[in-house]
């Protein structure tokens, strides 16, 4: 039987399959779906900075000065009545450190420097185990340069590292000009670990009533390529755990991140559309191939065709670009 377990920002895990910050999570019955499923650790929610703030105007307003509001003040709940999205995620946090015997993530995401940290410092105490930070802001100003958008996210981890004791791992975007340095910046920064990538919901625009509108666009297996690239990259040039995010459906997408050099991998799409049956295949495609191919552990399976691993470093490189162009046949039947 080969030994499935990894570690994930210092934490020991049985295996390397852990679900990402999804709406599963809002609730404790699909959590524990996963964890008998095989879940290695869980990564709750995320608590937006934007939610947080909302729920403090709305008390401010309708609770600590309902004067304003005439006798319609009178249909108002009691301070200590209202339960805010920040005491419900708390509340969440301590029913799953009761229920269940995996590690468990609490998740950040926000953008701002003005305390919003601080929430950071309520969710260790209420018993995460780790925090993941989702920080992202959409540098629509052009005089905002790249420069100071990392510094600004640098900046945030720090202030959230003098506030909390439990290791810190960063969610990233694929949208750095230069992202090996930046993951150097912030495991100097105190980082335990990086995501990457995280998955931007883009607005679309309706051509029958001419609106902008939000719609939710799932992963396919085919978005796992840029973050197997980046892993494989990265693999050996820093110390934090490395988590791979983004298309993970099948045991093949999830060994393949694996053998690039991802610590754990992370599910999200797939369980949102097959639940906790889609980790279960994983997991058994995953033991079944090692078990195959005769690997006695992840350990010695991760990493193995990182690009520091591979005879040729140059198949992570520019030189995939240009052989992947120089490979292409068109489709037989096809006039041009």
């Amino acid at each position: 039987m080969s030994d499935l377990s990894t570690t994930y920002l210092g934490l020991a895990l049985k295996n390397p399959l852990v679900p990402s910050s999804t709406p599963l999570s809002r609730s404790l019955d699909p959590v524990l779906h996963l964890e008998d499923a095989g879940a290695a650790a869980i990564v709750m929610h995320s608590l937006f900075e934007e939610d947080v703030r909302n729920d403090e105007q709305m008390i401010d307003r309708f609770l600590v000065h309902p004067d304003s509001f005439g006798e319609s003040a009178g249909h108002l709940p009691g301070g200590r009545d209202y339960l805010s999205k920040l005491d419900t995620y708390l509340e969440q946090i301590q029913a799953f450190k009761s229920r269940l015997s995996i590690p468990v993530v609490a998740s950040l995401n926000g953008s701002s420097l003005t305390g919003w940290v601080e929430l950071g410092k309520e969710m260790q105490e209420a018993g995460a185990d780790a925090l993941e930070l989702n920080a992202w802001f959409m540098p629509g100003d052009p005089k905002v340069s790249g420069e100071a958008l990392e510094e600004h996210y640098l900046s945030l981890l720090q202030e959230l590292k003098t506030v909390v004791s439990i290791p810190i791992s960063m969610k990233l975007s694929p949208f750095f000009s230069s992202l090996p340095h930046f993951v150097q910046q912030a495991e100097k920064s105190g980082a335990a670990g990086i995501s990457m990538f995280n998955r931007f919901f883009q607005p679309d625009i309706d051509l029958e009533t001419l609106s902008v509108v939000d719609r939710v666009q799932l992963s396919s297996s085919t978005d796992t390529l840029l973050t197997m690239r980046w892993i494989a990259i990265l693999r050996g040039r820093t110390t934090m755990t490395l988590a791979a995010t983004g298309g993970v459906h099948t045991a093949e997408d999830a060994m393949k991140m694996l053998l690039a050099g991802a610590d754990v991998v992370h599910m999200a799409s797939a369980l949102l559309q097959r639940g906790p049956q889609a980790l279960k295949d994983v997991l058994e495609g995953l033991t079944a191939w090692m078990e195959a191919r005769e690997y006695t552990s992840v350990a010695q399976l991760k990493g193995s065709m990182s690009q520091q691993n591979l005879p040729d470093p140059s198949a992570f490189a520019r030189a995939a670009y240009l052989n992947a162009l120089n490979s292409f046949t068109p489709p037989a039947g096809v006039m041009y």
